[in-house]
């Protein structure tokens, strides 16, 4: 029954390795990466990994862990008018093939940003099992890992499985700049962000100049009135914006 199961794991994730990722998928990574415009030049390679097991409509899963890789497309260094980078994520490492992507980004969170979501509100729970804990998502989400909910102002948008990992039907956030579209009608990977979650967090005045999501599909501009600079170990929520 096992060596059944893992045959059709493996069946259902060759078909996506042939046929991409499907558009309106969420993939939630952490960067290994920093960015730098006074620093990086075109071309630098960027690495993260994927921080959630990724489910797929067709039932095949992306393993978390898989190594996500990139690279950046251009850069406008510090001066006048400020700073800014573009950068493209290319593929997915997984199970020894690389699965191509186009993705744009819903929202990135900083190193501390990450880090709070993953810690308790209330100091006292420190003494509790994490298994019990409620921590707030990256955007506001409350997670009470004791029930097994994720709620937000309207109500409950999703489930806590285990560590840090949360499934959830994704909210339009229009006013951010996270409308509606594909994805939006199913549970998702969103790790340590909110349903709504969209824009950056935790990053001064580092903005999404341009998520990907149009031609040129995939490029992701970063800007800032200073330096674009954001550290190893940022959240990015990222959502496949074409088939490749």
């Amino acid at each position: 029954m096992l060596w059944t199961k893992l045959a059709t794991g493996l069946l259902l994730l060759a078909i996506s390795l042939a046929t991409g990722i499907p558009v309106g998928t969420v993939v939630p990574v952490m960067l290994r990466s920093g960015l730098n415009a006074k620093k990086n030049g075109t071309g630098k390679r960027i690495e993260g990994e994927v921080t959630q097991e990724v489910p797929l409509p067709s039932g095949a899963k992306i393993s978390k862990g898989s190594r996500i890789t990139g690279h950046v497309v251009s850069v406008t260094k510090p001066g006048s008018s400020g700073s800014s980078i573009v950068i493209t994520f290319d593929a997915i490492q997984e199970n020894g093939g690389a699965i191509p992507l186009a993705a744009a980004v819903l929202a990135v969170a900083s190193f501390m940003s990450v880090s709070d979501a993953q810690s308790p509100i209330s100091s006292s729970s420190d003494m509790d099992p994490k298994s019990a804990w409620v921590t707030r998502q990256v955007g506001g989400d409350v997670v009470n890992r004791g029930r097994g909910k994720v709620g937000s102002r309207g109500g409950v948008v999703g489930r806590w499985l285990e560590g840090s990992s949360v499934l959830a039907t994704l909210t339009p956030n229009p006013a951010a700049g996270c409308p509606s579209g594909p994805g939006y009608d199913r549970e998702q990977a969103v790790w340590i962000f909110s349903s709504a979650a969209c824009g950056t967090y935790g990053l001064s005045d580092v903005k999404i100049a341009s998520p990907g999501d149009t031609p040129p599909l995939g490029n992701i501009v970063l800007t800032s009135s200073k330096n674009v600079e954001i550290r190893g170990g940022s959240g990015w929520l990222l959502i496949v914006a074409a088939a490749q």
